[in-house]
């Protein structure tokens, strides 16, 4: 148990990671040695073991190892013969306790996985072997609308072969569900579960209690002629509520010339200024404080029929649906004019801005942010073997997600007069402040001690209602047929294969602004709907003081109360010119060859094949001519008409993808596995779109000065014509399986990738207020450049049966993947960029690497089990990475490294009934996010942990 104490002490002070990488991994692996020499037991002990019957996370770690040792590929999975065994709250969990996979959480858990420190960009995901959709708009799953509790194998393939679904650069994960015949037997299973979220303990009115529950049945029938069917359900419903403390910037960074002292926004450098020597500093527009009270309701069904009619045909059915309602009432406050006489600028390594004084518009921001999404998978498959030798099936699916947003929010600002008219201490509406980043990671603001921003009666101009509905549709048709034909000899069998899909996404935002300028109507809604600050500790974790509590407004009422209505509805015209309609149509054909034979003395196997793959994509947006509309300040804004005008872009991609496994058999023990293929990855649906995102503010209140200031800021909201990410790839992998309970594995590989991704500039004309503009519109493209990655993962698994007494039942588990790799992603405004006459102009900024790219990833599970009692600890880490946005024309943003901890703890009464008690992110990890280069801080998000207190109930 001193080493639980050890990786608390880390997790806590974070100051020791990197010390733990090398330093952390000793205790298991010394601890393993004396595990592998034990092996030599008699074989009448090693028969009497074979009685006994495990379960748990024994049961676990020797399934989940016997399912690697008997893959015909590089191939890690956690697996179970019994349902609800998988170790986590959700898929994403689950996935993250297997060698090389690491998870990107939010407030509500995991939401991504990267694979060997890949982004989800370039890992496929299949469910039950198809497609699946999810509403973010990129090919990642939303991990969190699968309940963990319904399924028993999660594999990541880490090496490719001809029959798998192309899509992985980085590997494929596959979630599988159990089919009813193959489990055998009955099984009614019903969990309770209880959720205490001690951050939702500080919000005023607020339960800190949650609840799931989950319900399964699966069993068999024997139909006499008819064969034998087996049916499977599972249902869950999941009421929780997921707070978070925020602080966070606008996405759109400038940089700002240091040499100039500007009364007004600072003034931005180019990139030919800043390479002759302009000294620069990066700000943002915004910087703004979030309280939030969530609530977090999901429901999922899941259902399985497989029929075997007779002993040479299996069909199976399956089908899956999900909801989730989701909702946040925010109450934000912050500057609005973050680029506003900044002066006594202090500048970091990295251009980075460490401190400064300025002033600035104050404002308030109430909002409520409501979600429903919605996933609805159905799949078939039919398996035909009308001899011994010769194998058909064919598989058709179809997965569709629907996200629908609203945002409803109200602004307020401050004014040199209070709602009452009278002048305030100040008298303007901007206020002096300071800004220290240097504290810690959280900025710290000091305002002018005359202002406070508790008080309500200063927020009293700019009031502007704001009604945001933005909706996504993610659909997937496939079809595949295959057909296998065993022969004799070296070759053993040979696969072919075909494939078909169709996948259609959907994206539109839709934004309706209402300005309110009637002071007294403003005075009148500001008395109406003051409320306290709803929680208490606000930001008290974070490592630099906080400002603790703010004015903060019902938004309801404050719709209620200025229109008579808590929700005016949409435009009634959902086209734009900013949406994305794209669609995407793959037809996929393989051959593959299975073999066995001898190397010598050496047994080998694997296979070997080639997969050609036809990518076509539609892309389908509207441009419109633009209205110069002149404000009240003498500054313009660009607004679309609604004259709209139909735009096609078609693009097309043949690759194919070669792939060669083998396996050496160098003793019953000890294997060495190698994979030399070719692989490739798409770019996210919503990153092909075609439209036009027109920025209709400088900055949020704040007109431009002129149509040729306006146009700068015409952008591409997609790159329809990007072509799929293409990597060459070598792995090679030793493993050592000592017993069904201890395995020690390493795995070198390497990728050689074609097509960095770059911004570039093309010329459009759009007629602005009656007269033709050549409009530079910047949107990514692929690279020639050719880049590398190498990396080692390392995987040590034993259980301590060595030890004398209680002590057999302690356990451990080591995962560790370290990368290098030199690939190179560029920030769009102020990297390297391609000039519309193909010339390149050098960035400001250093490039990032892949999405998703980790050089460490470590998982240090340690578990105890005696008797009916167990205990388990994970430790993970990962250091800091680069993660782009769903669409690719965006700024760079980085992830701080983070280092988490999770317990359980079971009590198994009997056969049927336990008890779980399960810790999350025990020691409150926030995320911390930089934007556009490291050390500028754009997003602090603290959760807090969570407890989950569980019985579940079996029958048979």
């Amino acid at each position: 148990m001193g080493r639980i104490s050890v990786m608390v002490a880390v997790t806590r002070s974070g100051r020791l990671r990197h010390a733990l990488l090398v330093g952390g991994s000793l205790p298991v692996l010394l601890l393993a040695a004396p595990a592998m020499a034990q092996d030599t037991a008699p074989a009448d002990d090693a028969s009497a073991a074979e009685d006994i019957i495990v379960t748990g996370i024994r049961e676990t770690i020797q399934t989940s190892i016997q399912a690697k040792r008997d893959s015909d590929t590089i191939v890690d999975t956690v697996s179970s013969k019994e349902i609800g065994e998988l170790p986590g709250q959700s898929v994403g969990e689950v996935i993250a306790t297997i060698t090389g996979a690491t998870i990107d959480r939010a407030n509500y858990g995991p939401t991504e996985v990267s694979i060997r420190g890949l982004g989800s960009g370039l890992s496929m995901t299949t469910f039950n072997g198809r497609e699946a959709t999810n509403g973010s708009g990129d090919r990642a799953v939303n991990f969190g609308q699968f309940p963990s509790e319904l399924f028993n194998a999660i594999k990541i393939y880490k090496t490719q072969q001809a029959d798998l679904i192309e899509g992985g650069v980085a590997g494929l994960i596959e979630m599988e569900t159990r089919k009813p015949l193959d489990y055998g037997r009955r099984s009614i299973q019903v969990e309770a579960k209880a959720n205490f979220n001690p951050y939702q303990d500080k919000i005023t009115g607020e339960g800190a209690w949650g609840w799931r529950g989950t319900a399964s049945y699966i069993d068999q029938f024997e139909l006499g002629g008819l064969g034998d069917v087996g049916i499977s359900v599972g249902v869950q419903r999941n009421d929780v509520n997921d707070p978070v403390e925020r602080f966070y910037t606008s996405t759109t960074w400038y940089t700002c010339n240091a040499a100039v002292v500007s009364s007004s926004n600072c003034t931005e450098v180019t990139r030919q200024q800043g390479n002759a020597g302009t000294p620069f500093f990066h700000a943002s527009n915004s910087y703004l404080n979030r309280q939030m009270t969530t609530s977090d309701r999901r429901d999922a069904i899941f259902g399985a029929f497989q029929w075997q009619p007779s002993p040479t045909i299996d069909i199976n059915l399956d089908a899956q649906y999900s909801r989730r309602d989701y909702s946040e009432r925010r109450n934000d406050f912050g500057t609005a004019e973050g680029r506003y006489n900044l002066r006594n600028v202090v500048i970091g390594d990295n251009h980075q801005l460490l401190s400064a004084t300025g002033s600035a518009t104050m404002q308030t921001i109430s909002g409520l942010f409501m979600r429903d999404e919605r996933y609805l998978g159905l799949g078939g498959n039919i398996e035909w073997s009308p001899s011994d030798r010769l194998t058909v099936s064919i598989d058709g699916g179809y997965s569709r997600t629907k996200r629908l947003d609203i945002t409803r929010q109200v602004r307020l600002r401050t004014d040199p007069f209070n709602i009452y008219g009278v002048r305030t201490a100040i008298n303007n509406q901007r206020i002096p402040y300071s800004v220290d980043m240097t504290q810690g990671y959280l900025p710290v603001f000091t305002y002018d001690a005359r202002f406070n921003p508790r008080d309500h009666d200063v927020f009293s101009d700019d009031a502007r209602l704001t009604r945001s509905q933005d909706g996504r549709t993610d659909e997937i048709w496939s079809l595949r047929a295959d057909a296998s034909y065993k022969l004799d000899g070296f070759i053993e069998r040979i696969a072919v294969g075909g494939r078909w899909a169709s996948r259609k996404f959907f994206g539109y935002s839709n934004d309706v602004n209402i300005d309110q300028t009637d002071l007294a109507v403003d005075r009148r809604v500001n008395l109406a709907c003051r409320t306290p600050f709803p929680q208490t500790g606000f930001l008290a974790d974070a490592s630099s003081p906080s400002i603790g509590s703010y004015a903060t407004f019902d938004v309801l009422c404050q719709f209620r109360e200025y229109l008579g209505t808590e929700d005016p509805g949409n435009s009634g015209n959902l086209d734009s010119v900013d949406n994305a309609q794209v669609t995407e149509k793959t037809w996929a054909g393989y051959i593959m060859a299975t073999y066995s034979g001898e190397l010598g003395n050496i047994p080998v196997r694997g296979n070997f094949g080639v997969r050609g793959v036809r990518t076509e994509v539609t892309a389908d947006g509207f441009r419109a001519d633009l209205d110069v509309i002149t404000r009240a300040d003498g500054t313009i804004q660009l607004v679309a008409t609604n004259d709209l005008t139909p735009v096609q872009i078609k693009s097309s991609s043949t690759r194919w993808l070669p792939s060669f496994n083998a396996i050496f058999d160098l003793s019953n023990k000890m294997r060495v596995r190698t994979g030399v293929y070719r692989a490739m990855s798409r770019p996210a649906p919503s990153a092909l779109g075609a439209g036009r995102r027109i920025a209709l503010e400088a900055d949020p209140g704040t007109g431009f000065t002129s149509v040729t200031d306006a146009i700068d800021n015409i952008a591409a909201t997609g790159s329809p014509r990007l072509k799929p990410t293409m990597s060459w790839n070598a792995d090679l992998a030793f493993e050592y399986y000592a017993n069904k309970e201890t395995l020690l594995a390493a795995t070198l590989y390497y990728k050689r990738f074609t097509g960095g991704l770059m911004p570039f500039i093309t010329d459009e004309e759009f007629n602005i207020g009656g007269t033709s503009y050549m409009v530079p519109v910047t949107q990514t493209t692929n690279s020639d450049e050719q880049s590398d990655l190498y990396g080692i993962e390392v995987t040590a698994t034993n259980r301590f049966t060595w030890l004398p007494g209680p002590l057999k039942g302690l356990g451990a588990k080591l995962s560790y993947n370290y990368a290098w790799s030199d690939f190179k992603t560029q920030d769009i405004r102020y990297g390297d960029v391609i000039e519309s006459n193909g010339t390149m102009t050098p960035g400001l900024i250093p490039p990032a690497g892949l999405s998703g790219y980790s050089k460490h990833t470590l998982s240090l599970q340690g578990f105890y089990e005696v008797g009916p009692f167990s205990l388990q600890g994970i430790y993970r880490y990962r250091s800091r990475y680069y993660q782009a946005f769903t669409s690719n024309n965006t700024q760079l943003r980085y992830v701080e490294g983070t280092d988490t901890f999770d317990m359980t703890a079971s009590f198994r009464v009997n056969r049927q009934v336990d008890f779980r008690l399960q810790a999350l992110n025990l020691f409150n990890e926030p995320r911390i996010e930089y934007m556009p280069v490291v050390g500028s801080t754009r997003n602090v998000e603290f959760y807090g942990p969570q407890y989950f207190m569980s019985v579940r109930v079996r029958l048979r």
